[in-house]
């Protein structure tokens, strides 16, 4: 299935402060240069850096850090295609595996790149395979990197003995995709509250869009107790384009949602500047 990404150039009523950063966006292509990975679970429309530019442009966002997605694979040369397009406003987090030695992993660090992802969703194939994963930790511990976990909600419990254990910093994405209509008192949401207690825990507020239908009231409670429980672990994203998601989303509407999960000036400046430079290399 070919996924399309949202075109919409709405420009929100909120006005993000000056540095602020999409801490979760994605480059897809062309593939007619950057092909797709073979084994990809999804074929998505071409998003390339000169639409995300214009997203950024549009929305007042100055700032990104662009992960490597699935459908890509351990190719991560659209998304240093990027970067070295903007290299004071680009950051990466790429897909390795084990096959990635220390040369390997300088070159990407030479390009921007500061983290590592980790699918464990299952419409991405879930889990990787643990030795490969203990192998990449290992490699990336003495690099000041971090791991990104794209996990389901259901496996925050039963994944929380292993995050634990982690040696580096870890980011979870998108709120651990929790099911809102659950309420903030679920398992699983209490268990990210109780990983949100280690300082190495970092954690996204993006993909309201995923777990709330428009417009995204459901989310909010959600990403509001994780901006009031770790002020400066949180991060913010628009996760452009959007890739596997059936309806068709506007940005701004995303961008308008941070008043409402962060309340304070402090809070926002921390959530859109701050905490995405400290973790990601920007100058301040």
């Amino acid at each position: 299935m070919t996924n399309h990404p949202a075109r919409s150039h709405a420009r929100p009523k909120y006005k993000a402060p000056p540095l602020s950063c999409d801490a979760h966006c994605h480059v897809f292509g062309p593939g007619a240069i950057f092909p797709y990975a073979p084994g990809r679970s999804y074929t998505p429309a071409d998003a390339p850096k000169e639409a995300l530019a214009a997203l950024h442009d549009a929305l007042g966002i100055e700032r990104a850090v662009i992960v490597q997605a699935s459908c890509h694979g351990t190719d991560n040369r659209a998304m240093l295609d990027a970067i070295a397009w903007r290299p004071d406003r680009y950051r990466g987090v790429a897909i390795v595996d084990d096959s990635f030695g220390d040369d390997a992993l300088q070159a990407l660090d030479d390009g921007g790149v500061r983290g590592v992802r980790f699918n464990f969703v299952r419409h991405l194939g879930g889990a990787p395979d643990k030795a490969v994963f203990d192998r990449v930790i290992d490699h990336i511990k003495g690099r000041g990197w971090h791991v990104v976990l794209h996990m389901d909600a259901s496996d925050i419990e039963p994944l929380s003995g292993m995050i634990r254990a982690l040696p580096v910093p870890f980011v979870i994405d998108h709120m651990g995709r929790v099911d809102t209509t659950l309420g903030t008192g679920q398992p699983a949401f209490k268990a990210l509250l109780d990983l949100a207690r280690l300082d190495n825990c970092w954690i996204k507020v993006s993909g309201s869009e995923r777990i709330s239908a428009y417009p995204f009231d459901a989310a909010v409670p959600f990403a509001a107790a994780l901006v009031e429980a770790i002020p400066d672990r949180v991060l913010w994203g628009t996760d452009f384009p959007h890739p596997n998601l059936k309806v068709e989303v506007s940005e701004a509407d995303l961008v308008d949602l941070v008043p409402r999960v962060a309340p304070t000036v402090q809070a926002q400046q921390r959530l859109l500047v701050d905490n995405p430079a400290r973790l990601y290399g920007f100058a301040t």
